[in-house]
């Protein structure tokens, strides 16, 4: 693994930008920035600051579509601080629905936001980082993104596009000074299931019992998150259960196949 030069030191105060702070994984972890102590700028769609941010954080309107939004985030951050130490690209919506009923235009929306939405974070940032010489680009994306459960084919490629990316810029930005990390949480508490809109009513009533039943809060992922962050690790795998099916599908390949057929065909037959 190539040095990193000039990197910032770890002890003292980063400045961070978050993007999909308002609410879920992303406001948890502005409010973990805060109490370290960082310097946070959160974004989000709102047109006005969400009163659930602390009150140290910063705040920037940021539709992650929107190439002139990026341009106006880089441009507050040059002005404010200078430079940034840890890009956030958490902004996201869930969808679920098998190939033959989810529609076109809920496949343009998905890759749009929770794709396209990532590329134009880290491009956008890629030449301040270089030009600095040290940070760190995190890309939230999920287990769905290495682990490929039925009826969810437009989530789980977009999230394999997510870590295929990270993995990537991992190795072209080393030689810089700049990490990468991809974070990949299963589900957890939060209100990512308020966004799930498509032709599959089965499979987004599934995906939205299984967010909300989930025994995880996003404080706790969040914690696991910034840790992952502070020891530069290339993926973060936010809980057991995930770590124990990326294990199976890495090493027991037979054993994971049958599960995600067992699932392809309860699900064929609820229909």
């Amino acid at each position: 693994m190539p040095s990193r030069p000039n990197r910032a030191p770890s002890t003292s105060p980063r400045r961070v930008l978050v993007t999909g702070a308002a609410s879920g994984l992303g406001l948890a972890l502005v409010q973990a920035f805060d109490a370290r102590g960082d310097d946070v700028l959160a974004t989000d769609v709102s047109p006005t600051r969400p009163d659930v941010l602390p009150e140290r954080t910063a705040y920037l309107p940021l539709d992650v579509r929107s190439d002139e939004a990026w341009a106006a985030a880089l441009e507050h951050v040059r002005s404010t601080w200078g430079g940034l130490d840890l890009l956030v690209n958490n902004a996201g919506v869930a969808a679920g629905g098998r190939i033959d009923v989810a529609t076109m235009d809920e496949w343009h929306w998905i890759v749009d936001i929770n794709l396209l939405g990532v590329v134009r974070g880290c491009r956008t940032f890629t030449p301040l980082l270089k030009g600095q010489g040290h940070g760190h680009i995190v890309n939230t994306a999920s287990l769905a993104g290495l682990v490929h459960a039925p009826g969810m084919a437009a989530y789980n490629t977009v999230k394999a596009g997510v870590v295929a990316l990270s993995e990537t810029l991992s190795h072209e930005l080393a030689p810089h000074g700049v990490d990468v990390s991809v974070v990949c949480p299963s589900f957890f508490r939060t209100n990512l299931g308020n966004s799930f809109q498509g032709a599959d009513a089965d499979m987004e009533s599934a995906g939205k019992k299984m967010v909300s039943g989930s025994k995880r809060s996003a404080e706790e992922v969040a914690a696991v998150v910034v840790r992952g962050i502070d020891a530069r690790r290339d993926v973060v795998l936010t809980d057991r259960d995930g770590r124990i099916a990326w294990r199976a599908k890495r090493f027991a390949r037979p054993v994971y196949t049958a599960v995600m057929k067992r699932a392809a065909r309860r699900i064929a037959a609820s229909r």
